[in-house]
């Protein structure tokens, strides 16, 4: 059994395919090192739901079976992940994060991990998140089956919901790379709250087939990694067309770096006030600097303001209106009451009496929302923002205070169906703070480029929390 040091823990899926390929370890052995480190440490981030060591050795010798044969699947081949929880892995408890479901067991694995099977890559478990992924609204950070999700770089700390294990696990080097689910920032949030690099893909370029529905069309699975080129590896390998998904785009993606634009003919919107207004005095200057960093790599920083709508309003009345119908069983029930988060409760079932004219009004905003983005797409390729305006907050703050900053590009991003990736850009008050930035539908080659040069010239990615 190879003996890997604290620092391997961090390494990038290529790097860790590389000493695979080299012979300086199996696959076998980089698998069950990272089994033992995701259940000795998982724990202690409340991230583990579900260990499945047993199936990820039998992956793992066909990975080295594979390469042995010089016959290398993809960039994921032999390289441990894990998925969260409202992800279908057949056989074992998916349980959304919630005790109604506790004991819920699905015979086939969704279609994320059927593509991810046959690309090599090794699942060896699944991770916390938060109750039915937030629908309702939530007060606490402590609304999940497994508790608070607990930042790596201050356990006091949130690590972000809705994907807080996968947030945690990755941050903490329990797992090289980890999918989550976002239908209204929880890819980017506990990618930002975590100091690790997340991408939210466009809407229907990953099929949702076999896993939780909250919104059906908002709903975005995607990864959580160490690099915008990890995210890139793994987006090729999870999307394509899928009849099973409705709201397939029917679209594959080709990671492609080598043929990305030029940086200096990419323009990049911008409103300065965004890294001002709201932001906590401590990221100020971190931000200014991510600012720099882009100027420095020749992309041209275009002033661009948002369309003005009522982002955060028209997202919430339509998850309420799609979830109403999702869990309108588990409100007839009584099984409602059994979740963790009386906030989130009550809004489950205030859902099912949303009004047919609220969500046909939202939907018809939306549309026009969509038009202004497509004009706005016109004259820059992509747009910054801080994916937080703040670090992680404290898991016993309530999420509903006076003063919480938002982020406009969030909701606005998710209800247009956006691209976003974000990007970990420093510390304030040594927690990890980000950058997001949002692109037209189907450009996520380009804003990969972006944010590769971005992570080559900064390093910040690299940084990871104290022992």
């Amino acid at each position: 059994m190879a003996n890997f040091p604290e620092d391997f823990f961090f390494s990038t899926i290529s790097e860790l395919q590389a000493g695979i390929k080299a012979r300086k370890y199996s696959s076998v052995e980089l698998t069950r090192a990272f089994c033992d480190r995701l259940e000795k440490l998982g724990p202690r981030y409340n991230a583990l739901a579900l260990m499945i060591r047993e199936q990820a050795i039998r992956q793992a010798h066909d990975a080295d079976g594979d390469i042995l044969r010089d016959r290398i699947r993809s960039p994921l081949s032999g390289v441990p992940y894990a998925v969260k929880d409202l992800i279908a892995v057949a056989g074992g408890p998916t349980t959304w994060g919630a005790k109604p479901y506790a004991g819920q067991v699905f015979q086939q694995d969704a279609t994320v991990v059927k593509k991810l099977a046959k690309t090599g890559a090794v699942l060896i478990g699944k991770l916390a998140m938060v109750e039915l992924a937030g629908g309702g609204g939530y007060r606490f950070a402590a609304a999940s089956l497994q508790g608070p999700g607990l930042n790596p770089w201050d356990r006091t700390r949130w690590s972000g919901g809705s994907s807080s294990g996968s947030g945690s696990a990755v941050a903490a080097g329990l797992v090289p790379w980890a999918l989550g689910s976002e239908t209204s920032g929880s890819i980017l949030t506990p990618s930002a709250f975590c100091g690790i690099t997340g991408l939210r893909p466009t809407y229907g370029l990953v099929s949702r087939a076999g896993c939780m529905a909250l919104s059906w069309t908002l709903d975005k699975i995607g990864p959580m990694a160490r690099s915008a080129e990890d995210c890139g590896y793994i987006l090729q390998a999870i999307s394509g067309g899928d009849a099973e998904d409705p709201g397939s785009a029917g679209k594959r993606f080709y990671y492609a770096p080598q043929f990305a634009p030029p940086l200096k003919e990419i323009r990049v919107g911008w409103n300065p006030a965004d890294f001002q207004d709201g932001v906590v005095e401590d990221a100020r200057g971190e931000f200014a600097k991510a600012v720099d960093v882009l100027r420095g790599l020749g992309v041209k920083m275009v002033a661009s303001k948002l369309p003005e709508f009522p982002f955060g309003a028209m997202v919430q009345t339509i998850i309420s209106s799609e979830m109403s119908s999702i869990f309108e069983d588990l409100v007839a029930s009584g099984k409602v009451d059994e979740l963790a988060d009386r906030r989130q409760i009550a809004g489950i079932k205030a859902s099912q009496e949303v009004l047919a004219k609220d969500y046909l009004k939202a939907m018809r905003i939306r549309r026009l929302a969509q038009q202004e983005f497509r004009k706005l797409f016109l004259d820059v390729d992509m747009l910054l923002a801080p994916s937080r305006s703040s670090p992680a907050n404290r898991i016993s703050e309530p999420l509903d205070r006076p003063g919480v900053p938002s982020t406009p590009l969030i909701p606005a991003g998710n209800l247009a169906g956006l691209p976003a990736l974000s990007l970990p850009c420093g510390l304030a008050g040594n927690l990890p703070i980000a950058i997001s930035l949002a692109g037209s539908p189907f450009s996520e080659n380009k804003l990969l480029a972006v944010g590769k040069a971005f992570q080559t010239e900064t390093g910040w990615h690299k940084q990871r929390p104290p022992a």
